[in-house]
């Protein structure tokens, strides 16, 4: 039986309380984009502004670092399988899903990984709240849950103290590419998105309602 837990509803306030420059280019192809995340982690220094992207793209299976192909897609389905030096096992990533990438100097904000990893989470609860939606973590699956389905997952990648990638919220993305793999390295995970849950909103209110909530939660 998976440990839950509830976010509470303050957040450590981090040392460097400056807000993000959000970006929003759209519909952008994934290995061109995680290439611009790494450079600018590597070029940025103590001044460089920390960032959030908000993007969707293109269908492409992501494994991280340690994933293990027993996860990998059990049908060829045509969609590209891209391995990434971010944590986690395999996921998914289409048309349809807010994916809300984090440029960070965790240093600056006083952050370490766990304690970032809550409060992504906790910013992805609190706009489910919104909505009378609740949701939860795992301690055993970083992630975030209505009842047992999975609506968003997360992985980060930290160099010199600074982090990238980031979360990814399913809207009204297929879901079907989920069933050929074994989402975050969990065989049988149910899947769900916000459409499922009664939601009707555009992806742009929800994508305006998430970097509110990154916003606020990060601060």
């Amino acid at each position: 039986m998976p440990q839950i837990f509830t976010v509470p509803s303050t957040a450590p306030v981090s040392r460097a309380a400056e807000p993000l420059v959000v970006r929003q280019p759209g519909l952008v192809a994934y290995v061109p984009t995680w290439e611009q995340m790494r450079e600018f982690t590597l070029a940025r220094n103590e001044q460089t502004p920390d960032e959030l992207w908000l993007l969707e793209h293109p269908p492409v299976y992501t494994v991280g670092i340690a994933g293990k192909t027993e996860h990998w897609p059990r049908v060829d389905n045509g969609i590209p399988v891209v391995r990434v030096d971010r944590g986690g096992q395999i996921t998914y990533h289409g048309p349809g899903q807010l994916i809300a990438y984090l440029l960070l100097d965790m240093r600056r904000r006083g952050l370490t990984i766990r304690p970032l990893v809550r409060q992504m989470e906790q910013a992805v609860i609190h706009l489910l709240a919104e909505y009378g939606i609740e949701a939860h973590g795992r301690t055993d699956a970083p992630g975030v849950y209505v009842g047992a389905a999975k609506i968003a997952a997360l992985g980060l990648r930290v160099r010199n103290g600074c982090c990238y990638h980031g979360l990814a919220l399913n809207v009204d993305v297929d879901l079907a590419p989920f069933t050929a793999i074994n989402p975050c390295g969990y065989a049988g995970l149910e899947v769900t998105r916000t459409r499922d849950l009664g939601i009707t909103d555009s992806k742009t209110q929800i994508g305006d309602r998430l970097i509110r909530c990154l916003q606020e939660t990060l601060q």
